[in-house]
C-alpha cells in the first residue's frame, strides 16, 4: 500500500561538509593557519615558506643566529616583528630576515649592537636620501681600509706560525728526558735558521 507524505513537507538531505582540499582556496588558507597557529614546526619542518609571515623560531633557524640573540636585536630596536599573530605570538616576513643578516655583516665588521644602533640613528636623522647614503659609502670606505690592514697583520701572522711550525719538528728528534732550560743551547737546528719569536718568547725570561 502506497504511504502519502505531507504536501507541504519536503526531504532535505543533512549537509555534508566538503573536505578541505575541496573548499575554496582562501577559506582552506585560513583553516591551515588557524590549525598551525601556536603551534611548534614539526621534525624536519623548515617552517613558514620565505616570504611568508613566520615564527622566531623559523626566522632564528633560517638566519643561523639564536632565538635570544633575535630578542636581543629588539631590545635594541634594530628589529621589529612584522605583526603579531591572534594568539600574540611575533611573525616574521622576508625583510625581517635581511634585516638580521645585515645585523649580523656588521658585527662582523666589527660593529657593537650600540653602534649599529647609532649608525642607523644617524642615517635615519640624515638631511637627505643622497646625504645618508653619503655617510654609509663613509662607514664603509673606513671599514675598508681596516679590514685590509687587519688582513696584512693575518698575513704575517700566518707566516710566523707555519715558520714556528717547521722550526718545532725538529724538537722530535730530542732526548725524551732532555730539560727545556736545554732549548736555549740547542744544537740541532742549523745556524742560520733564525728561531721564530713565536718560540724564542719561551727561552726568556
Amino acid at each position: 500500500m502506497a504511504v502519502h507524505l505531507p504536501i507541504n513537507k519536503q526531504f532535505h538531505p543533512p549537509a555534508v561538509e566538503r573536505p578541505l582540499e575541496q573548499r575554496p582556496s582562501e577559506l582552506q588558507a585560513a583553516e591551515v593557519l588557524k590549525s598551525r597557529d601556536g603551534e611548534k614546526p614539526r621534525d624536519g619542518e623548515r617552517g613558514p615558506a620565505l616570504g611568508a609571515n613566520m615564527r622566531v623560531g623559523d626566522l632564528a633557524k633560517r638566519t643561523g643566529k639564536t632565538v635570544r640573540a633575535l630578542h636581543l636585536y629588539e631590545e635594541h630596536k634594530l628589529l621589529s616583528p612584522a605583526q603579531r599573530s591572534n594568539g600574540g605570538y611575533r611573525l616574521y616576513n622576508r625583510e625581517s630576515e635581511l634585516r638580521v643578516r645585515w645585523i649580523d655583516k656588521l658585527q662582523q665588521m666589527g660593529f657593537s649592537l650600540t653602534d649599529i644602533k647609532q649608525i642607523v640613528n644617524d642615517v635615519d636623522q640624515s638631511r637627505s636620501a643622497p646625504d645618508a647614503m653619503t655617510r654609509v659609502k663613509g662607514l664603509f670606505r673606513e671599514k675598508l681600509e681596516e679590514t685590509r690592514e687587519q688582513l696584512i697583520r693575518l698575513t704575517a701572522l700566518e707566516g710566523e706560525l707555519d715558520a714556528s711550525l717547521s722550526y718545532l719538528e725538529t724538537c722530535n728528534t730530542c732526548e725524551t728526558e732532555e730539560l727545556l732550560s736545554a732549548c736555549n743551547v740547542c744544537a740541532r737546528h742549523q745556524c742560520d735558521h733564525r728561531t721564530p719569536d713565536l718560540v724564542a718568547g719561551f727561552r726568556v725570561h
